[in-house]
């Protein structure tokens, strides 16, 4: 099989989850069926179970487990002190993140009121279970992943260029591949250390600091973050920082729930949160394949 018509056929096996994936969570209380989810992937059921494994790690029906409020309640107890625990062993900034270091840069105030002038960003949209990834990466670290919605991934193209207006854009997927690889957990995606470079306020980047000190398969709530960070009464400040986060999923966003459990204001939609959520869950739990 060629390279071209390996990656064609990704592409059309992501875009099969992502359908199903969606549904799964849209529709989690009613139990779908072995059939019913591969009728929505437009694949057979033998096939769908098989590449359902192989992408996301366990069966439908255990995908399933991860996505209740039950379950969510149950994380946010056994990990109530996860940010407690990173600050007491002298964890700062990096963290652990698929077996990898995830370092991160601020932007310096001059180069923050710029809007990215001097600066080339290589961009490119990607395929994953989760919908279309937009990645871009400048020489300095990842600047920017995001999900989009639109099939051309428009909707993540105009917001990516509102945050970058005076950067040099470049159209560059065989640049940003190796990123999305090390970001979905897929081979190709190299064993260096993974920089970031942020874009943000003080406040925000302080926020986002203490996002990559939860674990993956954690999940902590808006109050966590906000004592972690030393502000215990700023939770609506710190929802907005979560919120503007330029690197959704390597800077994991979505492991910020509400105290009672509630999976809710995600940037990119609930139903996508939870999916990343069960996914993630999948994965530190050694079903995974």
């Amino acid at each position: 099989m060629t390279d071209t018509v390996a990656t064609d056929l990704d592409a059309l096996h992501h875009r099969a989850l992502t359908l199903a994936i969606r549904h799964l969570v849209e529709h989690w209380q009613d139990q779908p069926s072995l059939e019913e989810l591969a009728g929505v992937a437009g694949i057979s059921p033998f096939h769908f179970q098989r590449l359902f494994t192989r992408w996301v790690g366990i069966s439908p029906k255990r995908f399933v487990q991860f996505l209740t409020l039950g379950h969510a309640k149950r994380l946010l107890t056994e990990n109530h002190s996860v940010l407690d625990t990173a600050l007491d062993v002298g964890l700062s900034g990096p963290s652990r993140l698929h077996d990898l270091f995830v370092a991160c840069e601020a932007m310096t105030p001059g180069e923050y009121k710029a809007l990215g002038g001097g600066l080339t960003i290589r961009w490119g949209l990607h395929d994953c279970p989760f919908g279309t990834a937009l990645v871009a990466t400048t020489e300095r670290g990842v600047c920017w992943l995001s999900f989009a919605d639109e099939p051309d991934g428009g909707d993540a193209m105009a917001e990516f260029t509102a945050e970058w207006p005076a950067a040099r854009l470049v159209e560059d997927p065989d640049a940003t591949r190796p990123t999305a690889a090390r970001a979905f957990g897929w081979e190709g995606g190299g064993s260096e250390p993974l920089k970031l470079l942020l874009r943000g306020t003080n406040f925000q980047i302080k926020v986002w600091e203490a996002l990559l000190r939860i674990p993956e398969g954690a999940v902590v709530s808006y109050e966590d973050v906000a004592r972690a960070i030393g502000q215990p009464t700023a939770m609506r400040a710190v929802g907005a920082a979560v919120g503007r986060n330029p690197v959704c999923l390597l800077i994991p966003c979505h492991r910020v729930i509400q105290k009672s459990g509630v999976i809710h204001n995600y940037r990119y939609g609930v139903p996508r949160k939870r999916a990343l959520l069960a996914w993630e869950q999948a994965r530190v739990s050694g079903e995974a394949a």
